[in-house]
């Protein structure tokens, strides 16, 4: 428990909620790519494959970098968690995240299908450009707590309703544990079994 807070308090892994989203938006948009190079739409395969691409690069780069800093700055002030806190499994953060996505997520769908009848395959590849940048983010978080030997927490009451958000403006601070702690390692990916012996 942090000092000068007098309860436990559920916690959630900010890499496991930043990567979240990762796997849904790049199947997402795979799958509305692929289904849109069907389409021969109004600039052609050709142009649409090619702003696909571009389309693709441009969402990685933003989306990995957006708002580092802050992640830096909660990072650095993270206070150890207390033994009465309660820390949330990988499983429950993605399924929350998921569950509060699962609207924009469809419409996202959508609305990249519905881009080909325009520009073939741009949309689904912005969407998987997008899940392929909270992939990297995941990552950069990862080789933060490898680096610092610690894990990053965020309270669940102040993550957003839809169960995402780790670093808005409702987080006041993070919380840190051992490396061991948890059932995700560094970066949020599923923690082999016998990483927890």
């Amino acid at each position: 428990m942090a000092r000068g807070e007098g309860r436990a308090q559920g916690l959630a892994r900010v890499a496991v909620v930043v990567r979240a989203g990762a796997a849904p938006l790049w199947w997402a948009g795979v799958f509305a790519a692929g289904v849109g190079v069907l389409v021969p739409g109004v600039t052609g395969r050709r142009i649409g494959v090619m702003a696909g691409a571009a389309l693709f690069i441009v969402a990685a780069a933003v989306v990995s970098y957006t708002r580092r800093g802050r992640y830096t700055r909660l990072a650095r002030s993270a206070a150890r968690a207390g033994r009465h806190d309660v820390l949330q499994d990988r499983a429950v953060s993605v399924r929350n995240w998921r569950r509060g996505h699962r609207w924009w997520l469809l419409l996202a769908f959508l609305a990249a299908l519905g881009a080909s009848f325009a520009v073939p395959a741009a949309g689904g590849m912005l969407l998987a450009g997008a899940g392929t940048g909270l992939r990297l983010k995941a990552a950069w978080l990862g080789r933060r707590e490898r680096d610092q030997d610690a894990l990053l927490w965020v309270r669940v009451d102040w993550l957003a309703g839809n169960g995402g958000r780790p670093a808005g403006k409702a987080v006041k601070a993070y919380r840190s544990t051992g490396i061991a702690a948890g059932d995700a390692a560094p970066g949020g990916t599923r923690r082999r079994t016998a990483a927890l012996v």
